[in-house]
This record gives structure tokens, sequence and C-alpha cells, in this order.
């Protein structure tokens, strides 16, 4: 890779407007295996934590739980910043508390591994990433990502490193995070060069920046380059290598990267080509190696898969579709290598962008973008049926939810 006079990396992203599907639904196999990965070659960094086993069941919560919500300040309709609820882990109803205003299309958020600082996107076309003190919500400041229309971040597991996916540049960003939560000026950005497009595509379109469960590794989901980036993180100096590419299918549109509790397999949404795709990952080397495309359950049209989220246990994955205004439940078998499509529930609200499990995993919760609406399910942990929990909640052009 070379860098440009800016430091950044080959760069060769594209910008253009951030679509806002539309669509139905369509169908295939039910079911995909890929083998497991090859054990590395070399014992694990003393660093990596160890692959997780079937965890404990986890404490039953009391009293409300907060819960944030993202939306769209410059859409029509949409919030004023980061909309704060609290949700009853009992009966899953959301009761709203107000705004933290100040923070401009906060479309994504995620937790520090403290609990004590939240992260937003500012999916604009300058780039930048929010941090915000959850004790009295107090906003820490923002820092550019360097990229345009950042829609996704994560946290690094050790809670000093800021991930963040530029959509419409189609680049990833690191940013460090001090000892107070607040975030330095970037340590990384990295442009996603080549391949070429994909089918129907002007250019890369990073949807997602995520940490691999050893630790070591980062991932980055390319919507325009048909193509998941996996990187090695320096720890001391928050720089990425690239180490490997894995690619999907042309016109697939990888969207949305899971991982099992396990460590050796995740699952994959592409949101063009309406698919699921199980993968196997290899911790030691970081590589990525996709199955092949399976079903949304969803029929015929395209649903645009929006993403996965998998239980503590390992026994069930959902996946989010938008068109179809369901939330797929598969059966997770085989140690993880396989899902097993079981049906689609109805969200009960319009275009679902966002999903995710309560801590207990007793509750699931869907952000409907166009209804403006938070739906919220009681998961039967015993066959994974999800069960509506009340009315939907409502929330201005809702596209995320995080309870904690």
């Amino acid at each position: 890779m070379s860098r440009g006079a800016d430091g950044t990396r080959a760069s060769s992203g594209r910008g253009w407007t951030r679509r806002r599907f539309l669509g139905a639904a369509t169908a295939a196999t039910a079911m995909a295996t890929v083998p497991a990965p090859a054990a590395p070659g070399q014992a694990a960094d003393a660093r990596r934590p160890a692959p997780a086993g079937p965890p404990s069941a986890p404490r039953r919560s009391l009293g409300p739980r907060p819960l944030f919500l993202g939306t769209y300040t410059s859409a029509e309709g949409g919030g004023q910043g980061i909309g704060l609820a609290s949700y009853d882990p009992e009966s899953g109803r959301i009761t709203g508390s107000g705004t933290l205003s100040g923070v401009p299309d906060p479309s994504y958020l995620a937790v520090h591994p403290d609990g004590r600082t939240l992260y937003a996107v500012d999916e604009r076309q300058d780039g930048s990433v929010t941090a915000v003190r959850l004790d009295g919500h107090k906003v820490l400041g923002a820092r550019g990502t360097g990229g345009s229309g950042p829609c996704h971040l994560s946290v690094h597991p050790s809670g000093r490193w800021l991930l963040s996916a530029n959509y419409l540049s189609g680049s990833v960003t690191v940013h460090p995070i001090d000892p107070s939560g607040a975030l330095g000026e970037r340590t990384d950005l990295v442009a996603h060069s080549s391949p070429p497009p994909g089918p129907g595509q002007q250019g890369p379109h990073a949807h997602q920046s995520l940490t691999g469960p050893d630790g070591d590794h980062v991932l980055a989901v390319d919507l325009g380059t048909d193509t998941v980036y996996s990187y090695r993180l320096d720890p001391s100096r928050g720089t990425l290598v690239e180490v490997s590419r894995a690619r999907t299918r042309p016109g697939a549109g990888p969207r949305h990267l899971t991982f099992h509790p396990g460590g050796r397999f995740a699952y994959l949404a592409n949101e063009v080509d309406n698919t699921a795709v199980v993968c196997a990952y290899d911790p030691g080397t970081g590589r990525l190696t996709p199955g092949e495309p399976q079903s949304t359950g969803t029929g015929g049209g395209t649903s645009y898969p929006a993403q996965f989220v998998v239980t503590a246990d390992g026994s069930y994955a959902y996946l989010a579709n938008r068109g179809h205004n369901s939330v797929t439940r598969y059966a997770v078998e085989a140690g993880g290598a396989r899902l097993r499509l079981l049906d689609t529930v109805p969200v009960g609200g319009d275009f679902p962008r966002h999903i995710s499990l309560s801590p207990d995993g007793r509750l699931l919760f869907a952000a409907n973008q166009r209804s403006g609406t938070v739906s919220v399910f009681h998961v039967d942990r015993a066959s994974g049926g999800l069960r509506p929990a009340g009315e939907p909640f409502a929330s201005p052009v809702a596209v995320c939810a995080l309870p904690l």
C-alpha cells in the first residue's frame, strides 16, 4: 500500500450519495456449512483472549436499564440527537427520558467496555465520531474520521481504540481512547482502493469495522467492493496492516459481520443479493473464508438484510430484513459451522435497520427507520422464539437501539 500526501493509504474512495433502500425480498437454500479453519501454526499470544466456551446463564437485571437510540437529525421528521430511554428487563417496556443534543446524525452507537462512555458516528459528508460520558451525559468532544459518511463504529476490547467505517469514502479509521474515554486524533486511515467496485457500485463503501475474537485483527466489511478486509492492529501505535481479503460473489453487497461466541465462525449479511453466509475464521492469521450463500427466508424480491446478532450461548442467530420487515431466526449447529433457517418473524414496524440483544439475552430490540419505532421481543432461551413485548415505542427515524 502507498501513502498519499495526506498520510492516508491507498485512497481511491469516490463519494456518492448514500442510498436509502426500498424493496421486498428473495430466497435461496435453507442451510449452509463451512469447514472449520485449520489450527494456527503457532501458539496464541498471551494477550489474546481464549475462544469463548458456553457461557453461564446471564444474571437477571433488576430495575430499569438504559437504552440509547440513534437517529438522523438531518432527515425530515428525524430526532434532535441521541435518544435517551430506559427499558424494563422483565416486560420489555420502553420509557423515554429525553434527548442528548449536540451530536449530529448519530446513526450508530457503541459503548466502551467499562460502560462509562458512549460513542456515536456523525454520519455526514465531513464525518466525525463523538464521545459522551454517560455519567451526566456530558459530550466529551468529536474527532474527524478523515472520511465521508461514517456509518459504523466499535470499540476494541482493550478499550484503547475506536474503529469506524466511512461508507461514502470507503475507508476505515482508528482513534485512540484516553483513560477518561475521550478521543484523540486518529492514528490511521486506510482506504479501500481495490478490487474494483462490484456490479452497480460506483466505489468502495465500508459498512462496518470490528475486532476479531482474537483481539489482534480488525475486519472491515465493504459493500462496494464485495470484500471483507482483514488487518492486523498494532496494539501500541493504533495502526493497521492488511493481512488478507475475503471476496464474496460479485454483487453480493456485504454489509455486516457477526462472530459466533466460539470465535471460529462468523455470519455475514449480504445487503444487495439478499443472502446470508457462514464464514470460517482463523484467529491466528485473521483470515476469513466465506461459505456458500443461503436463504434469508424472505421470499422473492430483495429484502436488504441489515445485520446479524447471535445469542451468548451460540445457539441461535437473528437477521434483520429491512425490505421484508422481519427478523429471520436460525438455529446454529455444528459448533457454529452451520445455520439452519427456522422462520421469519414480522418486526411490527417498517425497515428494521438495526437489531440488538439485551445484555442478559432475554430481549431483542429492532430499530425501525421508516416507521420511527423500536420493537421489542421476548427471546425464548430454549427455542430461540420471538414474542412481541407490547406495542412498539415511538422514536423519530430510529436507526439504532443500544440496550445496556
